[in-house]
């Protein structure tokens, strides 16, 4: 018997400096903010939002995606080890990913050229992190 899933629930990435990753990942996508403990949250409220392991999560159109920020200083990202490989956003079309383009050279963040894989378009880069990161266009 196999189990039936609708899609993805949530996704966490880990890593090294939350106000770096949260200025890419906000001024790349602008996502809500879900949950995250207040800086001025007492004890029953830091308790009652243990999940959130002092990062954020956010709402995307796929789900909750968090950052957890507990990875050392010189810890690095390698999609050639056990784990994640890549995380993939859709977007609607070749503009979304032209203007990506923009918005991750305003950020500094390493990216490749627009690639047409023949299935779709594909635009990948990296997170402050390392992590791969990619989206993915149809074509047409």
């Amino acid at each position: 018997m196999t189990i039936t899933t609708t899609g993805f629930s949530h996704l966490r990435l880990t890593v090294r400096d939350l106000a770096v990753s949260r200025r890419f990942y906000d001024t790349l996508f602008g996502w809500d903010v879900a949950v995250q403990v207040p800086a001025d949250a007492d004890a029953a409220t830091r308790e009652r939002l243990w999940f959130v392991f002092d990062g954020v999560i956010y709402s995307t159109p796929g789900g909750l995606l968090g950052l957890r920020p507990v990875a050392a200083g010189d810890d690095g990202f390698s999609e050639d080890r056990v784990g994640l490989d890549h995380l993939c956003f859709a977007v609607p079309g070749r503009a979304d990913l032209d203007a990506a383009v923009e918005v991750l050279d305003s950020l500094g963040a390493p990216h490749g050229e627009v690639k047409d894989i023949g299935s779709m378009l594909l635009l990948e880069f990296r997170d402050p992190d390392g992590i791969a990161l990619e989206l993915s266009a149809p074509k047409g």
